[in-house]
Formats: structure tokens, sequence, C-alpha cells
């Protein structure tokens, strides 16, 4: 059965969401975040590391928009490729389920912790001296996600 992801990240959260909660009340906030982080950025890192290895040819920009692509499927995300080239991709979401998802929770926060976060750690997992930079998400009240992929210098 192939759940679409953003599926995925709802059924998580419904899970997760309690769960970090009482983690914060337990320990504090920062102990539990960090602790949230770690956990899910090795998920995360192994599932982009997964990822990547099963994308064919070897032009990262190729590789990077086809990840964006599979990030909106499903009507999850509307965006704007800005750039694409052979060592790089941005783009720009306009529209994004996941955050109105979690902001219609009334969970921002946890949505940027469990969702927005994970980008940067599945890109850990492409290897190939890709980094991602962002500085603005829907998620935290911007008008818009800026997501800049390329090849470390």
């Amino acid at each position: 059965m192939d759940v679409p992801l953003l599926e995925q990240v709802k059924i998580q959260a419904r899970i997760l969401i309690p769960l970090i909660k009482t983690l914060r009340s337990e320990l504090g906030r920062e102990r539990a975040d960090a602790i949230v982080c770690n956990a899910l950025g090795d998920f995360y890192r192994k599932a982009g590391e997964r990822w990547w290895r099963r994308q064919h040819g070897s032009v990262v920009g190729e590789k990077l928009a086809a990840m964006f692509v599979w990030f909106a499927g499903r009507d999850a995300l509307e965006y704007d490729v800005v750039e694409q080239t052979a060592s790089g991709f941005d783009a720009n979401v306009t529209r994004c389920r996941y955050a109105e998802f979690f902001h219609a929770a009334g969970e921002p926060e946890l949505g940027f912790l469990l969702a927005c976060s994970a980008d940067f750690a599945m890109v850990d997992g492409f290897g190939d001296g890709v980094e991602l930079t962002r500085t603005q998400t829907i998620m935290q009240g911007a008008g818009h996600c800026d997501f800049h992929y390329a090849l470390k210098e």
C-alpha cells in the first residue's frame, strides 16, 4: 500500500504530538525537543540515504527536483521552481498542506519540529556533498518557504 507522504505525516503527528507534549512536561522543552530531533534525525537521514540511492542518473539537480515532486505528491505542496541546474535546485513553496494540517491542529511549532526539521536530516542522508539552505517557512508564519539545494563548495 502506497501511503502519500502527507498522510504519513498526519498519522505520525497524531501519535507524536501527545508524546512530545508529555516529554516536554516531564523533561522540559529543550531536553524533550533535543531527544525528538535526535531520534527523528536518524530516521530521516536513513530515509534520505535510501531515497538517494534509488534515484537514477548522476545529475544532482535532477535528483533534487524529483525529490521535491515526491514531497509535493497528492497536492501536498504548491511551489515555483526558481532555478534548476546540474548541481542544484531552488524552489519557493507557496502553499503547504503540511503547515495547514499543523496550524489547524493548533500545533505549528510542533509541525516545524516534526516536518520542517526533517528536511535537513534527509539532505544529510543524500551524501554527494548536497546541502540545504532555507531562511523561512510557512509553518513559522512566512508567506512562503525558500529552499536552496546545492553542492557544497
